[in-house]
């Protein structure tokens, strides 16, 4: 690696425009990227990580972000010197990227080869082979079976999976010199990511790409990095080998990083979540909450007048639990198993069949104006905090509402409602006057964390609600729901796909696969002693932030 670096970043410095005036983005970022090696920019969200890649490929918004200093060189050419028809030429033959969202990046009206034929077209124009020849090699190479069917397919027909191998294969259809990959696993079920981990490392061993890899997740880091370079503020605080980094971090915002990481095992022994309520002392034996017996759910239905059409297909079969007070059940699966469709059906909020009993009370099948009671005893919390909000109401009219919609205390009462449950989620009470645009990710969960509590629910189903979060974020946000927990004395069905968040939060845990509940125990069990192969190959699938763990299988 004493060559030439194919990617040097130096002094890179971008301004935002701003109606008062130019704002500092980033500040002077350097680093260099070896032929053959995978460079991680590691950092939190806001930190700067995805405006350095897209400067880096020359698409920041000129109305909005403008490089002020500082140069990128692909090669020895300085790129911010270079206008954008030179720009055009490079990018998907030289230099390609993986964006951190498929389904926005595919365009959903032209088919899956469609798109990837376009940049051949454009970038291999001297190849004796066809560009769909090129296009189904290069989907079997990112091992997307039946790949002729899916050439013809469209974005949406496609799994969340298989739309990000589509964007590997599309970026390696040109054969770049660098890879961008900017959040490329963060939604993905384990599986799926460590698939497609696997074939990044892969695909850089056959193609001798460059990899500048972009994440929040630390395990991703350990496991694909060969330097890490951590960013705050714009800022690169500290960078070197992924060893040196992991062993022996220098700058303290790394070592906080780190150490917010979840680490699957690091719990064990133990039968509950650590207590973060001093002097708490859980119930021995707390009443249920909530009861489920053989539920399933069906979607689709034969229709039209001769009753054609795509036959009923089973989203939940007979599946049953029970859930106590002040206790958590987790819930894990890959996308598609059933989990989400278990929340909701938990809520009455899609039709099913069986019994669901809140409170020991039956409220199976029950219509919206005779469910809304139960309501105030069982909330949720979805995935998406931003797309759970109004966007044109202030935060306080949102946590309000509940209460207006159950006729709670009159408006003085409500406003001080409001502002005792922004300061019990961390948030000051001036701020409810402000709109969701005006948060970060972290700071909107905690103000959907808030409006599910305006009613005092005995329940809280959580659905990913911190899968979006960056690891430090994520674990303030747990840390706040486990002490909400005992002291409110919250249950919670905890739907998630990472392994090591349920660790953390579930007293007990039932794994999904197809719809079915496949394995169920304590945590301890479950994790300690999995029964079901499907269990053990979730928990073999979690990235570790250990990156000697996988050097050491490599070497």
């Amino acid at each position: 690696m004493g060559m030439e670096p194919v990617l040097s970043v130096e002094g890179l410095t971008v301004d935002a425009r701003t109606p008062d005036g130019l704002k500092r983005v980033l500040s002077g970022v350097s680093f260099d990227l070896a032929a053959g090696e995978t460079l991680c920019l590691a950092g939190e969200s806001g930190s700067g990580k995805s405006v350095t890649s897209l400067a880096i490929m020359g698409l920041l918004p000129k109305q909005s972000l403008k490089v002020t200093a500082g140069s990128i060189r692909l090669s020895g050419r300085d790129l911010t010197r270079m206008p954008q028809s030179g720009l055009r030429e490079l990018r998907g033959g030289e230099i390609a990227m993986i964006f951190q969202e498929p389904m926005t990046s595919l365009n959903p009206v032209m088919t899956v080869g469609a798109q990837l034929t376009e940049a051949i077209r454009q970038h291999r124009k001297d190849e004796r082979e066809s560009p769909e020849a090129i296009a189904k090699a290069m989907l079997d190479a990112v091992h997307i079976t039946e790949a002729a069917r899916r050439l013809k397919q469209y974005p949406h027909e496609l799994s969340g999976g298989m739309r990000q191998r589509v964007m590997i294969a599309m970026a390696l259809s040109c054969r770049p010199k660098v890879l961008i990959a900017d959040e490329p696993t963060t939604a993905l079920d384990v599986t799926v990511q460590a698939q497609i981990l696997t074939l990044m490392r892969e695909l850089r061993r056959e193609f001798q790409t460059s990899i500048l890899m972009i994440t929040h997740d630390m395990g991703v880091v350990a496991e694909m990095a060969d330097r890490v370079a951590v960013m705050k503020s714009g800022e690169i605080v500290e960078q070197g080998g992924v060893l040196e980094i992991f062993d022996k971090p220098a700058a303290a915002y790394t070592r906080e990083l780190l150490a917010a990481v979840p680490r699957l095992g690091a719990l064990a022994g133990t039968d509950r979540p650590p207590s973060v309520t001093p002097g708490f002392e859980p119930s021995r034996d707390p009443p249920v909450v909530a009861e489920v017996r053989n539920l399933s759910v069906t979607y689709g239905a034969r229709g039209g007048i001769f009753g054609f059409g795509k036959p009923p297909r089973p989203t939940v079969e007979d599946v049953s639990f029970t859930l106590r007070a002040g206790e958590t059940l987790g819930l894990v699966g890959e996308s598609g198993s059933g989990k989400s469709t278990t929340g909701k059906a938990l809520l009455n909020l899609v039709p099913s069949t069986g019994t669901i009993l809140l409170g020991g009370e039956t409220v199976s099948g029950l219509s919206a104006a005779a469910m809304r009671p139960h309501r105030r005893a069982a909330q949720m919390i979805f995935q998406d905090p931003y797309a759970s909000l109004d966007p044109r109401m202030n935060v306080g009219a949102a946590i309000a509402e509940p209460l207006i919609i159950h006729g709670i205390g009159t408006p003085a009462e409500r406003r001080q409602k409001v502002a005792d449950l922004l300061v019990r989620v961390g948030l000051s009470p001036d701020v409810a006057g402000r709109y969701p645009h005006e948060f970060s990710g972290g700071q909107r969960q905690r103000i959907c964390i808030a409006r599910a509590l305006a009613l005092e629910p005995r329940l809280i189903v959580a659905d990913e609600s911190v899968a979006a979060l960056d690891v430090s974020v994520r674990a303030r946000v747990l840390d706040l729901m486990l002490e909400l927990q005992e002291q409110m004395g919250l249950s919670y069905l905890f739907i998630s796909h990472d392994m090591a968040v349920i660790e953390k939060m579930a007293h007990h845990v039932a794994v999904m696969k197809g719809g079915r509940i496949v394995e169920m125990g304590t945590r301890r069990q479950v994790f300690e002693n999995p029964q079901s192969d499907y269990t053990r190959t979730l928990l073999s699938a979690v990235p570790v932030p250990d990156p000697k763990r996988y050097r050491q299988a490599a070497g």
